[in-house]
């Protein structure tokens, strides 16, 4: 697996105290590839520098986060997009995780721990993603 400093990590939020609190809390865990945006559309325009995670705000304009996350997922459907919001309806929750969010994270209700939990699970889903695979036949005849 990539070291945490090598994970391409965007931030996405057009609120800045809230942008550089998250991209501090992840400095703290030890992420430093951090690229910061203030609106989707620019996280969008630079998307060829494939990032690994984006934490992206819900509500932005002009583009908000749940158009920028289907257009992210068009792009690589592989980039793991974290999506920060103060909506609490269990219904933006749901389309979210529909259209491909890796995780879904309430402003206001501990979210410094919870970004600590989710990179957490990053680094253990793109660990399992990176193991080698045993060949098709190993699995079949194991000897």
């Amino acid at each position: 697996m990539k070291s945490k400093e090598d994970l391409k990590i965007f931030v996405v939020d057009d609120d800045p105290f809230c942008r550089k609190m998250y991209s501090t809390q992840l400095k703290k865990l030890g992420y430093n590839n951090l690229v910061e945006f203030s609106n989707g559309q620019d996280c969008i325009n630079e998307i060829i520098q494939e990032p690994i995670v984006i934490f992206l705000d819900y509500e932005m304009a002009p583009m908000n986060g749940m158009e920028a996350l289907k257009k992210i997922k068009r792009f690589d459907p592989n980039i793991l997009c974290i999506m920060l919001s103060g909506q609490q309806d269990m219904q933006v929750a749901v389309n979210i995780l529909k259209y491909g969010a890796f995780d879904y994270i309430i402003k206001g209700k501990n979210e410094l721990e919870t970004i600590a939990a989710v990179m957490q699970k990053v680094e253990n889903v793109i660990e399992l993603l990176t193991q080698p695979q045993p060949n098709k036949w190993a699995k079949l005849f194991p000897f």
